[in-house]
């Protein structure tokens, strides 16, 4: 496995790993608890937020970076973070592993990635991570819990008029 910085080119794969990896979180597990109405308003075009949100997931000029993990040759995983200076804080934005990558250390060696490249700025105090509280997220938690990292519990309540 070779993790390497996000090139312009990766952005299809990034987004179609992206549709892959969390597509069951919005179709099975979001879209049945929120309904349809709140569904199609908040999250209706959620592959377009992908593709919009991926297309500037790695802007070094505006502190945003990320990295692929490559297995065979193919984007099999990526993570992208922000380092903030004026704040002193990192944050994790987003970490992805393809489905049958999973379960092989990509995530952790990803997330690795990414603290070491905000700590090696040397402007950030804090780094964080957020991630959902459903059955879903139940692994990215383990994760991030295994590095250390608290959760503090938040509630969004969204209903439809």
């Amino acid at each position: 496995m070779d993790i390497r910085p996000v090139e312009p080119a990766d952005l299809p794969a990034l987004v179609d790993l992206a549709c892959t990896v969390f597509g069951p979180f919005y179709l099975d597990s979001l879209r049945p608890v929120v309904g349809e109405t709140v569904f199609a308003n908040r999250h209706g075009d959620w592959k377009g937020d992908y593709r919009r949100h991926l297309a500037g997931v790695h802007d070094p000029a505006n502190g945003k970076f990320a990295a692929v993990a490559l297995a065979g040759g193919q984007v099999a995983g990526f993570a992208g973070w922000a380092v903030q200076e004026s704040e002193r804080h990192g944050e994790i934005d987003i970490l992805a592993v393809h489905p049958e990558h999973r379960r092989l250390g990509l995530g952790r060696a990803l997330l690795e990635h990414a603290l070491d490249q905000i700590k090696a700025t040397g402007a950030v105090e804090m780094i964080s991570i957020g991630t959902g509280g459903d059955d879903f997220h139940a692994p990215a938690r383990a994760l991030y819990e295994s590095f250390g990292f608290t959760p503090f519990p938040q509630v969004t309540y969204t209903r439809p008029i």
